[in-house]
């Protein structure tokens, strides 16, 4: 029989503001519980710290620079194999969506849909007076802050009707049928707006310290500085104090959702579901949540925006928290390949996490780099160009503004980590390198410093390697010349010997071509 398989994918979601993972304030009490009694990817990261690249990547296995969709509005743009709804769907999968998409997948591609977003959903003839008012309160808040408790308590926000809409899912699910559900949540994703009692939860005065403030902005870089000068436009003079209402609202959109999670998980347990089900729960990208000054995300690629959220539940996976193995999103696509006995599809570059899950052994090296992208390419901007904040449509009626904008996502940068170095590089051949234990926030650049000169270089040789094992498998070769893959997507497994049988790669050349026509 196989196994019931649910994503529950957070947007915008900081992967160490949880108590669990040394914060100081208990903002996930039940996702704490859940990591304690699973699987939890303490070095999990997105391919790239934007919510279409890292959504489509996560869909298609491929890095940003492989599927094109390297910015919020290149959706139509995707290059691919089979995705997950490809294999499931062939695997026998009923396949659902409550909640956000972002995708380029369109909702007859599913079985069940019922999305939201996060400036209201269209009424579809049901709603309530007060999911209406609630609805009109998102769209008037052009993405920023609220002041006041969001109206429409609890029952109103769209985590709360995610999770009911995957209950009515699983009510009316033909039992006979494996199904596969991605409870998709669009917040913490601003507008930063939460509902009482979480309002109150975590007031402005109770939220720890930043690690560091807007004056780190000038010593990471110019990039940095002019979405600082972006959001001082924008908040105004009381710049300080909304972002701290950011952060206290942030804090109570965590524990909405944990609540809303643990509501879910429960309503799994009531209906006999959660002995055969595969659970994941994960984040997109994260969040400055006023680090450097800064809110949202848009600049560069620091732990804060590119570390996520990754813990699994299921048959056979192993209690374990995991602060050694790096995985990423791209990961997904065939690990539930494994799980469900599929062929992980031709262009997907992930690998199986299946053995971590199950504790059982993986090749040395295989999961000891995490490797980050971000950029559409180009020359960088800057404000001597004649490209105004108006032209970008980066600042509208002076108060909307779209934190990520060509000064921020121009060009191109590569990230990767290994054990607690950390390097960056740009297009430019310009350098960062940090020691991640003793500087996460990674303020102190450690790139001209002598004493490292030997990380540097082991940095860069193992970032230049990444990058070539992200070069893009599409197309195959025509008439001739195999493509050696390992099943499980591996690169270190010295042992394997390949015996998959004699198919001409034309074939999948021929394929391939008609899945991207067909995009």
């Amino acid at each position: 029989m196989k196994q019931n398989i649910v994503i529950v994918m957070t947007d915008q979601h900081r992967a160490d503001l949880r108590r669990g993972c040394g914060y100081s304030l208990d903002t996930m009490p039940y996702l704490d519980s859940f990591a304690e009694n699973g699987y939890d990817m303490r070095r999990a990261y997105t391919p790239n710290p934007v919510c279409v690249p890292s959504r489509i990547s996560m869909f298609t296995g491929r890095y940003p620079s492989c599927h094109k969709a390297r910015t919020n509005h290149n959706m139509c743009d995707v290059i691919r194999g089979d995705d997950i709804l490809d294999v499931l769907k062939r695997a026998g999968y009923t396949l659902a969506l409550c909640g956000k998409n972002h995708t380029y997948r369109k909702a007859d591609d599913f079985d069940y849909v019922k999305a939201t977003g996060h400036l209201g959903t269209k009424d579809d003839g049901s709603f309530s007076d007060q999911q209406k008012e609630f609805e009109a309160f998102l769209s008037a808040s052009k993405h920023m802050e609220s002041h006041v408790p969001s109206p429409g308590g609890v029952e109103n926000q769209h985590p709360y009707r995610n999770v009911s809409a995957a209950f009515d899912f699983l009510d009316n699910h033909r039992g006979e049928d494996p199904f596969f559900l991605w409870l998709s949540f669009a917040e913490p994703h601003n507008p930063y707006q939460v509902p009482s009692p979480y309002f109150d939860m975590f007031p402005t005065e109770s939220l720890p310290p930043l690690n560091c403030g807007a004056e780190a902005c000038a010593i990471k870089g110019e990039d940095y500085v002019w979405e600082r000068k972006a959001w001082e436009r924008v908040l105004g003079p009381d710049i300080e104090n909304r972002i701290a209402r950011v952060r206290s609202n942030y804090h109570g959109m965590l524990r909405l959702i944990d609540d809303q999670f643990k509501r879910f998980m429960e309503g799994l347990e009531a209906r006999g579901l959660r002995e055969n089900t595969v659970v994941v729960f994960l984040s997109d990208h994260g969040d400055f949540a006023g680090e450097y000054g800064l809110i949202r995300k848009g600049v560069g690629l620091p732990e804060v925006l590119c570390r996520i959220n990754m813990v699994w539940q299921g048959p056979d996976v192993v209690q374990a928290c995991d602060d050694k193995h790096c995985v990423s999103i791209i990961d997904i696509l065939p690990t539930l390949c494994e799980l469900c006995g599929e062929d992980v599809p031709f262009g997907c570059q992930g690998r199986s996490m299946l053995s971590l899950l199950k504790n059982e052994c993986v090749p040395d090296r295989e999961f000891d780099t995490a490797y980050c992208e971000f950029g559409h390419g180009g020359l960088y901007w800057n404000e001597r160009d004649r490209l105004s904040v108006t032209d970008d449509r980066c600042i509208t009626d002076g108060t909307t503004f779209a934190c990520i904008s060509s000064w921020t996502s121009g060009g191109q940068l590569r990230s990767l980590r290994k054990g607690d170095f950390k390097i960056i590089m740009d297009m430019m051949g310009r350098g960062q390198l940090y020691d991640l234990a003793s500087d996460p926030f990674e303020i102190n650049n450690l790139w001209e410093n002598a004493d490292f000169a030997a990380v540097k270089c082991e940095m860069l040789s193992e970032l230049c390697a990444a990058t070539l094992r992200a070069d893009d498998p599409i197309p195959a070769p025509h008439n001739r010349y195999r493509t050696k893959r390992h099943p499980r997507g591996y690169w270190f497994d010295e042992n394997y010997i390949s015996d998959d049988p004699e198919v001409p790669d034309d074939c999948i050349a021929d394929y391939l071509r008609g899945k991207i026509k067909d995009k």
